[in-house]
């Protein structure tokens, strides 16, 4: 409790709050990729491959396009258009709604703008369930599927969709794809760029006085993205503090431990007992 009311106190004293924020955090407020929740919306997928989670089910070559789509359409609309679980994005815009804030993040689900977060504030750098982009591609640009995915579960029968749902490129008539950052072929469309200088400009801006640099389920597998960076700025500036909050994977580095909060708890406890004071 200790560490939380420092968190608290150092949030209400900021400058300026830079939230980064991983997997754990949609994690904490309910979007969980393998128990209950995948044994509910995918247990015909379970019954015939075997899958035990949506992550590594999602890297299952499908032998049609049908039944691709049929998973992935469920994968899409359980963890991009339904309501999140646990209300814990919109208890943490209740933290940091009167802040001068930013925030980055490598969540694909758009948990943060269904929040009510400000859209100018936000920088998905790993892409969005929401869009579809040409899996070559051919062009840089994104296209939003919400109605075709919801036809997609809709019509779905068999663990196939019909062969007309089938996405294809509008440019050159190929196959689409999910914008998520696998590999080279990802789509940075002029949204994802012009997030991306707002998200520059935002921290060059504040690289000096109270800033908190705040860490919300940062794992392992991707911390060049935000967790060293985030570790690298607190170190320029002798005012900044950095803190994460993750359970299981909360630490620091000894050249800032001493201007750190860690915290090795559930993030969604944390954001509460934080509401609480």
């Amino acid at each position: 409790m200790e560490n939380i009311q420092k968190l608290f106190d150092t949030l209400q004293a900021a400058d300026a709050v830079v939230v980064g924020a991983g997997a754990g955090l949609s994690t904490a407020a309910g979007f969980t990729y393998s128990g209950e929740r995948f044994e509910k919306y995918f247990a015909d997928f379970i019954g015939k491959y075997g899958f035990t989670d949506m992550y590594t089910a999602g890297f299952h070559h499908f032998t049609t396009e049908e039944e691709h789509w049929a998973y992935w359409s469920r994968h899409i609309f359980y963890n991009r258009y339904v309501p999140a679980p646990k209300p814990v994005y919109d208890n943490l815009l209740k933290l940091v709604k009167d802040k001068d804030y930013f925030v980055i993040t490598t969540n694909v689900d758009h948990q943060f703008q269904k929040a009510g977060f400000d859209k100018k504030r936000l920088f998905y750098t790993q892409g969005d369930y929401g869009l579809f982009q040409c899996a070559k591609p051919c062009h840089q640009k994104t296209y939003d599927n919400e109605n075709v995915v919801k036809r997609m579960i809709s019509e779905q029968n068999d663990m196939k969709i019909p062969s007309e749902l089938i996405p294809h490129c509008p440019v050159c008539g190929g196959p689409m794809t999910v914008n998520l950052r696998s590999d080279n072929t990802f789509v940075e469309d002029e949204g994802w760029h012009a997030a991306a200088e707002r998200y520059i400009d935002f921290v060059n801006g504040h690289a000096h006085g109270k800033i908190l640099y705040w860490d919300l389920g940062i794992g392992s597998n991707t911390p060049t993205i935000i967790k060293l960076p985030f570790m690298q700025m607190t170190l320029k500036n002798p005012d900044a503090t950095y803190a994460t909050v993750n359970l299981g994977e909360a630490f620091t580095v000894e050249q800032i431990k001493d201007r750190s909060i860690v915290i090795d708890a559930d993030i969604a406890d944390v954001i509460d007992k934080m509401l609480e004071l």
